[in-house]
C-alpha cells in the first residue's frame, strides 16, 4: 500500500515515518555496501605478499592499489547500466540488485587462493570480484542518492542526501575497524593464514539483511504509460534514459564530472591511502593508522547531517566553495607537520582536520548531483557523473600517489596531487546552478 499522497504541483508528499525508513533503509544497506567495497584497501599490505609474492614491497603495494583502482573502472559502466534499469523499473530494484552483486564480490574474494596454492588463479580471481563490486558500487550511489533525494521536501534534501556520504563513511569506520580489531587479536601468521578472509564473510552475511531493509521502502519513479494503449511494458522499453543523457545532457554531465573528482579523490588519499602511507612512509603502527580512518569514518557519519543541514539553509555553492578553499590551504601543513615528526597523534589530529573538510564539501557535491538532472533520467545522470568521475581520479589516486611517492622520493607528493585536483575541480562550480530551496521535478536543469 502506497504511503505517498497527492500533493499540489503533481507532486508527492511521502508520511514521516515512511522518510524515517528511507533514511534508514538507505543508510543501513548503503554501509554495508561500502564496508564491502572499502574494506580490501585496509588489508592491502596483508593481500599484497599473498597474491603478489615475486614483486618487491613497492612492487607490492602498487600491485594491491590497482586491483583496488580496478574496481572503479566498473563504476561508470555499472552506473549507467544500473541507473538505467532504475530510471527505468524504478530505484528500489536497482537498490537490492546492488547488494547482491557486492555480495557476490565479497564470496569470490573470501574464497579466493592465495598465490602459492593456485598460481595466477587467486589474483585473476580478485581482479574479477573487484570489477563485480565496482560495477555494483556504481549503480548504487546514483540510486540511493536519487530516492533520498526525491523523498526529501525541497528545503531538506540536502539534509537528506547527506546521508548516502555518512552512510558511506559509516561504512568506511567498520571496514577499519575490523581490520584494526583482527590485527590486534591475532599473530601475523593467523591473520595471513585466514584473518584477512574474516571481513569479506561478514560482508557475504550483511547482503540478506540490506535486502530485507530495502524490499519495504517507497518506491519513488512512476513509469507513464503510453498514451495509446496504457501499456506500461511498452512506456519502459521506449524510455532510453541512458541514450537522453548523452544526448540532451553533455554538458551538464561534463560539469558535474570536474565537480566531483575534487571529493573523490580526497576521500581516496584521506580515508583510504592514509594507512597504507603512514605505515610504509612513515613508519607507524598498522593499528593505529587503522584507528585514524576508524576516526575519520566517525566524524563523515556524525557531521555529514549536520553539513548537509547547512547547505540547505545557505547554500550548496556557498558551502563547498569554501570548504575546498580552506582545505587547498591545509593540506600543505598538515603533510609538513605529520612528516617533520610522525606519530599517532599528529596523525589523528591531521585526519581528524581533514576528515571534517571532507565532509564539508562532500555532502552538499553528492545533493547538487541528481538536482541537475530531470527526474525521467535522474539516476542514470548522477550515476553516469559520478562514474566517470571517480573511476580514473579518485579510483587510481592510490596508484598515482604511490608512483608519485616512488618516483620523486616525496613524502609530500600525496599533498601536491590533493591540491592540484581539488583546484581544478572548485572552478567549475562558477558554472552550475545552485537549486537550493527549487522544486528540481518542476523544471529542466
Amino acid at each position: 500500500m502506497s504511503i505517498a499522497i497527492a500533493a499540489s504541483g503533481g507532486h508527492a508528499l511521502y508520511a514521516p515515518s515512511m522518510r524515517r525508513r528511507v533514511i534508514a533503509g538507505t543508510t543501513i544497506g548503503n554501509a554495508l555496501e561500502f564496508f564491502d567495497f572499502t574494506v580490501f584497501t585496509f588489508l592491502m599490505l596483508v593481500i599484497g605478499p599473498l597474491f603478489f609474492p615475486a614483486a618487491s614491497a613497492y612492487g607490492q603495494l602498487l600491485l594491491t592499489t590497482a586491483t583496488f583502482g580496478v574496481g572503479f573502472l566498473m563504476r561508470p559502466v555499472g552506473g549507467m547500466l544500473i541507473g538505467s534499469y532504475a530510471d527505468r523499473h524504478g530505484r528500489r530494484a536497482a537498490m537490492t540488485l546492488t547488494l547482491w552483486l557486492m555480495g557476490l564480490g565479497c564470496a569470490l574474494i573470501a574464497a579466493a587462493p592465495t598465490h602459492a596454492q593456485m598460481g595466477v588463479l587467486g589474483p585473476v580471481l580478485m581482479v574479477l570480484a573487484r570489477l563485480i563490486q565496482g560495477f555494483a558500487a556504481g549503480g548504487e550511489v546514483g540510486a540511493s542518492t536519487t530516492l533520498l533525494v526525491e523523498h526529501a521536501p525541497p528545503g531538506k534534501r540536502g539534509f537528506y542526501s547527506s546521508w548516502q556520504f555518512g552512510s558511506q563513511s559509516l561504512g568506511v569506520m567498520l571496514g577499519a575497524l575490523t581490520v584494526a580489531v583482527l590485527t590486534a587479536a591475532l599473530t601475523q601468521a593467523q591473520m595471513q593464514d585466514w584473518g584477512w578472509r574474516v571481513p569479506f564473510v561478514i560482508g557475504i552475511l550483511t547482503v540478506p539483511v540490506g535486502a530485507y531493509i530495502r524490499r519495504n521502502l517507497e518506491e519513488t519513479l512512476e513509469p507513464a504509460p503510453t498514451p495509446a494503449t496504457g501499456d506500461r511494458r511498452a512506456a519502459v522499453a521506449g524510455h532510453q534514459p541512458l541514450r537522453r543523457v548523452f544526448a540532451e545532457h553533455k554538458g551538464t554531465v561534463t560539469k558535474g564530472i570536474l565537480l566531483v573528482i575534487g571529493g573523490m579523490v580526497c576521500a581516496q588519499i584521506i580515508g583510504f591511502y592514509m594507512p597504507a602511507y603512514a605505515t610504509k612512509e612513515l613508519g607507524l603502527p598498522a593499528t593505529s593508522t587503522l584507528l585514524a580512518s576508524v576516526v575519520l569514518g566517525a566524524i563523515g557519519f556524525v557531521l555529514a547531517p549536520m553539513v548537509g543541514m547547512l547547505a540547505d539553509r545557505v547554500g550548496r555553492k556557498r558551502v563547498i566553495f569554501w570548504s575546498r578553499a580552506v582545505t587547498v590551504c591545509a593540506l600543505l601543513p598538515c603533510f609538513e607537520w605529520l612528516v617533520s615528526a610522525p606519530s599517532t597523534g599528529r596523525l589523528m589530529t591531521v585526519i581528524a582536520l581533514l576528515a571534517v573538510l571532507l565532509a564539508m564539501q562532500t555532502a552538499p557535491v553528492i545533493t547538487m548531483l541528481p538536482e541537475l538532472f530531470p527526474k525521467s533520467v535522474r539516476t542514470t545522470g548522477m550515476s553516469v557523473v559520478y562514474g566517470l568521475g571517480i573511476s580514473v581520479f579518485g579510483g587510481f589516486a592510490q596508484f598515482f600517489v604511490t608512483w608519485l611517492l616512488h618516483v620523486t622520493g616525496n613524502p609530500m607528493a600525496p599533498a601536491w596531487y590533493l591540491m592540484v585536483t581539488v583546484t581544478l575541480s572548485t572552478v567549475v562550480l562558477f558554472w552550475i546552478r545552485d537549486r537550493t530551496g527549487h522544486d528540481i521535478d518542476s523544471q529542466e536543469p
